[in-house]
Order: C-alpha cells, then structure tokens, then sequence
C-alpha cells in the first residue's frame, strides 16, 4: 500500500497517483514531468508556494462525496447537486485534457503506443458534451424546476439517446489508449492524462447513472 503524501514526495509520484495532483501542479508551474523527481517541497520553495496547502487540495479533490440517498431529496436540490458536482468540473477537465492529450503525441509522436487521434477525439466529445450540458441546463432542467417534469418526455428521450453517445465515445477513448494503460516507458505527463482520463469515465458514468436512472424518471412521474 502506497504511503499518504507529503512534501517530500514527488512531483512525479503525486502526478500519477492522484488524478487532480496534474491538473494543480499544472496551474502551478510546476513541471511534475521532465522535473518529477523534485519533491513537492523543494519544487514549491522555489516559487514561494506552501507544499501543505497543495497537498490538502489534492486531498480534498479526492476526498469521496457523503453519501446521499438522492432517490428521496427534492428535485432542485437533486438538479443543484448535477450541475455543481458534475457539469461545472466537466466544463473545466475537458480542455485540460486536450492539451495533456496533445502535448503527449507531440512530444512522443514516433512511438508505436503514442495514443494517436485521441486529442482530436477529445475535442469532439468536449463539443458534444458542452452542447448536452447546454440542452440540460437551458431547456430540461428549467422545465422539472418549474414542475412541467411530465411533459419532458421528448427533451428527457434526447438526452437518454445523446447519453448512449458519450458512452461510445468513452469506450473510443478506451480503444485509442489500449485500455487506458499506458506503456513501460511512459513519461509522466502520459500516465497523469491516463490516470485523469479514467477519473473522467468514472464521473461521466455516475453522472449518467444519476439523471437517466434517478432524476428523469423522478421528474417524469411528479
């Protein structure tokens, strides 16, 4: 079992064993691949940062949701839930993933494993995610809000179907990274974008799961 982290541990270490650790190191400036081997602590005196206060926000990134029986919460705080934990995140983690995804097949371009296509794969599902999220936040939700859920038979089918979409796109996701396993002599930045990318199925699933299964047939029977 791996040790908790510290200030001593690597930038390189922290970048692949917790999901958000890249995406804050990267806000940062601090280089956790060709400098990964720098502790958190010396990387971060050298540009003023507190090493703790980093490492509680990758904790507190990580840190597992309470457990809501959302089944049986009233709807707008169901829909508040959806938008804040899982829209919003979505929004900011798919350019983030982009650019990871892009600076990989650069700067690994003549390797047989590099994940080819997989950033211009990104960029179609980001568009078609913003414009499912639009749909949701502009036309679906507002109707359960204002207590029309029975007549959102139409809106709620197209979302169920543009659902199924981004289920095939993650299994695409998938089949460009052989499984989501990144290579024996994989940089930093490759596994940091792998180890991300399953955090981003693992979300989009949950979220999935809690509008087809939970909210719209709520929505639909009130």
């Amino acid at each position: 079992m791996n040790p908790s982290p510290g200030p001593r541990t690597s930038l390189a270490d922290l970048a692949t064993r917790f999901p958000a650790a890249s995406r804050i190191l990267r806000r940062e400036r601090l280089d956790y691949c060709c400098g990964g081997r720098r502790s958190l602590e010396d990387a971060c005196r050298s540009r003023g940062l507190d090493p703790q206060a980093l490492l509680l926000e990758m904790e507190e990134a990580a840190a597992p949701a309470p457990a809501v029986d959302w089944t049986t919460r009233p709807l707008d705080e169901l829909v508040r839930h959806i938008v804040g934990h899982y829209h919003e995140p979505l929004r900011d983690e798919l350019p983030e993933l982009v650019a990871l995804a892009r600076k990989v097949e650069s700067v690994h371009r003549d390797k047989a494993s590099v994940p080819r296509g997989l950033a211009d794969h990104l960029i179609v599902m980001e568009r078609e995610v913003r414009e499912h999220l639009a749909k949701e936040e502009q036309v679906l939700f507002p109707l359960i809000l204002a207590g029309h859920g029975a007549d959102a038979g139409a809106p709620v089918q197209m979302m169920e179907t543009e659902h199924q979409d981004h289920g095939r796109n993650l299994a695409h996701v998938r089949e460009i990274t052989g499984d989501l396993t990144p290579p024996a002599d994989a940089c930093t930045t490759w596994r940091a974008l792998y180890l991300r990318l399953a955090t981003l199925e693992s979300e989009l699933m949950d979220h999935i799961h809690l509008e087809n299964n939970v909210l719209f047939p709520r929505a639909l029977c009130e």
